[in-house]
């Protein structure tokens, strides 16, 4: 079962439950994984000018469309921008820049219009405002249906608010059982922001296990990830499904767009097929104690966390 009819509502428009991440699938990966996801039944594809793979996720997407029998305007896309981070000798980015970094995005994807554009981390700075007021005026002009921030904080926003801008759409951050951010995740929904979850699959051992794929996973994580008797593993066999279900399933019952990644059509097709089954109330409310507070895909300024 795909998730074409399972959507969540994001400012004016809907967002699939389910999206197809692509961060740290490399340039000769990124063409085929996107045009396979959409052949498996994915209709939103998240990416970013940061993981430097937006020409040939278009490229994807364009093939995808064509072998699923479908339009371009089928397809949900979120790209980022990058803001630029002054710790790095990384300027940060202006309102003119910040709208150029948006049109070579949009240019790189193919499209007229992005459905989703993000600040990608507050690493602004003094012009995290700037930024955001040029995000502000592209939706308005029609050429981002909406817009939002990631790893953004309660303080982050607040920021935006004290300048008089409309406050975002969503913020796109790490979200599992192992970190819940219950303070941050309570005052988005009260603000009508939508909390996207990324990273849904840390508690697994297989989740960014590859050299080169660095997280910020303690050792005693490490080992909970391959303990037989997790909770996740205990609610998989359960339910009959794999502990990537069951954690993507929580992030859609707790009402987050998940946005999981692979490189393989069977598990593609095995993380979309989250719609079958539900996790009870008594088990949502014994997932909520395993909250261990900050992750660990992300740290700001920290080059782990590209999102």
């Amino acid at each position: 079962m795909t998730n074409e009819h399972h959507t969540m509502r994001i400012g004016g428009t809907r967002i699939p439950a389910v999206g197809f991440g692509t961060y740290l699938i490399g340039k000769e990966d990124a063409a085929r994984a996107v045009s396979d996801a959409i052949a498996a039944g994915y209709r939103h594809i998240d990416t970013a000018a940061g993981y430097q793979n937006e020409y040939e996720v278009g490229g994807g997407i364009r093939d995808g469309v064509k072998r699923a029998g479908l339009t371009p305007d089928d397809i949900f896309v979120t790209t980022k921008l990058w803001p630029g981070n002054a710790a790095w000798g990384d300027p940060p980015k202006g309102y003119d820049e910040t709208r150029e970094a948006f049109e070579a995005s949009r240019h790189a994807l193919g499209l007229d219009v992005v459905d989703l554009y993000l600040i990608h981390a507050p690493s602004g700075g003094d012009q995290r405002v700037a930024e955001w007021r040029a995000l502000v005026d592209l939706k308005a002009e029609g050429k981002a249906r909406a817009v939002g921030v990631s790893n953004f904080t309660e303080a982050h926003i607040e920021e935006l608010r004290a300048a008089d801008l409309p406050l975002p759409d969503a913020n796109q951050i790490e979200l599992h059982p192992w970190s819940q951010k219950p303070e941050l995740v309570a005052y988005l929904k009260a603000e009508g922001i939508l909390p996207i979850a990324y990273s849904s699959l840390v508690p697994l051992s297989t989740w960014r296990a590859e050299p080169g794929q660095d997280s910020a996973k303690t050792d005693e994580m490490k080992a909970d990830s391959a303990d037989v008797a997790s909770p996740f593993r205990t609610l998989a066999e359960r339910y009959g499904v794999s502990e990537a279900q069951v954690l993507l399933r929580w992030g859609v019952e707790n009402g987050y767009p998940v946005l999981p990644k692979s490189l393989k059509p069977d598990r593609m097709l095995q993380n979309i097929d989250i719609f079958g089954f539900e996790i009870g109330e008594e088990e949502m409310a014994n997932l909520r104690s395993l909250d261990r507070g900050d992750g660990v895909a992300w740290a700001t300024g920290d080059p782990r966390g590209m999102g």
